[in-house]
């Protein structure tokens, strides 16, 4: 399954770069992302994504069950504009990256 999930985000990752002039991979800490403008707003990290949603996204209106908000530091607080979304919710994983490159880009 962790191949599966791995080609996935490489999936989505080409069609982003295909389609939206401006993306591109990179790093995001040891984590494989995309970028926009140098800026990460989707990554990929043990069989989950990672987007950058803001601070005022519902996952329960996208019917999101499998996501809780990223929290990389021992000593601080989760950062809740950062949402990672697990294996069970993978089909909603382009339209994420979609929805956090426009929140990027807005």
């Amino acid at each position: 399954m962790k191949k599966d999930l791995e080609s996935l985000f490489k999936e989505i990752a080409e069609k982003i770069l295909q389609k939206h002039e401006g993306t591109h991979m990179g790093k995001m800490m040891s984590a494989e992302g995309i970028q926009w403008n140098k800026k990460n707003f989707a990554c990929y990290y043990q069989e989950a994504m990672i987007f950058k949603l803001g601070k005022d996204f519902n996952p329960e209106s996208y019917g999101l069950t499998d996501w809780h908000f990223l929290s990389p530091f021992k000593t601080k607080p989760p950062m809740k504009a950062w949402f990672v979304i697990g294996p069970k919710d993978k089909d909603q994983w382009w339209v994420l990256t979609e929805l956090a490159l426009q929140k990027m880009k807005a």
